[in-house]
């Protein structure tokens, strides 16, 4: 009794691995995946008008975002190498309202939407100034479009 040698030895193999490939890539080159979001968030003109829209809550805590938070969120919390855009559809307050960011900057945060790391709490800011802080961070999303209004609770 003879055996039948396929045609090609090795060959679905290939075809195996040549389809994982092309469906990976075709998963990762998404407009909507986190890796493509980080490098363009919603709003990414850094220059716009948000600033002189913001209210004298947001304005104060412009200034602790950049002193705390700026160094990983970046200027304008558009994101850089080290952390993501917190102007950004994932931190919509439908998704990550306020208590989220508190207790980010309280007692960190494990890295679950991005892949920059978990997050280490954030040490010497005061719950008034992350309130502040928040307030700068709405402002910026409701300026850029991620929300409208006061649809969702946030300070203010």
């Amino acid at each position: 009794m003879t055996r039948r040698r396929s045609p090609a030895p090795g060959l679905s193999l290939y075809a195996i691995a040549l389809t994982l490939a092309l469906l990976t890539t075709i998963a990762c080159s998404g407009e909507s995946g986190p890796q493509r979001a980080a490098t363009e968030p919603k709003g990414s003109d850094q220059t716009s008008a948000a600033g002189s829209s913001l209210s004298d809550a947001a304005r104060a805590g412009e200034d602790l975002f950049n002193a705390n938070c700026s160094v990983c969120h970046g200027v304008g919390a558009a994101g850089t190498d080290r952390g993501p855009p917190l102007i950004h559809e994932v931190y919509h307050p439908g998704h990550h309202p306020d208590f989220s960011i508190r207790n980010a900057v309280r007692q960190g945060v494990k890295q679950h939407h991005w892949f920059f790391g978990d997050m280490a709490p954030i040490a010497g800011v005061s719950p008034d100034d992350v309130e502040k802080i928040i307030c700068y961070v709405r402002d910026k999303q409701r300026a850029e479009g991620i929300f409208e209004g006061n649809a969702y609770e946030t300070v203010c």
